[in-house]
């Protein structure tokens, strides 16, 4: 057998029973980085925990104020309160950003254990007026507190992960923590967890 028609019978072996799917409009190259979710044990798996928000729609689609390509207002959320929690630890990410890490939209921990609800456009800042005691860290915008999605159009359907995080009392951690240091902190401090996925596209 030539060399040549050795080496393509082998590569055609190797590729067989693989398929790569490319990125499309509907479909966006997900990060290769697990989001922070993925990245924490909680102490008490299984705890009934869940998060709410009418700014939501049924199909899952984020009304328009909520982005910043609108009025960029945090969305109002809502959920279960857990028994034993000291604070809560909000992180938004978009693993659909085209870079080699989620897009991190929000960071906020802190948010006192009596509550189970956030209004409506938190305050941008290191610490905000309200939720008393919270504290925001820095999005990947760069800016503290909320920015809500702006995917390029021509990017398909883009996915954002609220994720919630009940912990067993404050972090110590300050404003200029980054979202590894945050979720390092967090490491065996969480109670249970939970998340709530809104989508959003950009107009062509």
């Amino acid at each position: 057998m030539r060399p040549l028609l050795a080496l393509a019978i082998l590569a055609l072996v190797a590729g067989c029973g693989r398929t790569r799917q490319e990125p499309t409009m509907d479909h966006p190259q997900h990060s290769p980085e697990a989001l922070s979710l993925g990245r924490i044990t909680p102490r008490e798996p299984g705890i009934a925990f869940e998060v709410l928000s009418t700014a939501i729609e049924t199909d899952g689609a984020i009304d328009l104020r909520h982005t910043a390509y609108g009025d960029n207002l945090s969305p109002p959320l809502h959920w279960t309160r857990v028994a034993g929690a000291g604070a809560y630890a909000i992180i938004l990410e978009d693993p659909d950003a085209p870079m080699e890490k989620p897009f991190v939209h929000w960071l906020i921990w802190n948010i006192p254990g009596s509550l189970d609800a956030l209004p409506e456009g938190v305050p941008t800042g290191e610490h905000p007026a309200t939720p008393n005691g919270a504290i925001q860290g820095k999005n990947d915008d760069g800016s503290f507190g909320y920015y809500g999605p702006r995917p390029p159009a021509g990017t398909g359907v883009h996915h954002y992960h609220i994720q919630i995080f009940a912990l067993d009392g404050p972090l110590t951690l300050k404003s200029d923590a980054d979202i590894r240091a945050l979720v390092d902190a967090m490491k065996g401090r969480v109670l249970a967890e939970s998340e709530l996925i809104g989508t959003y596209a950009a107009s062509e």
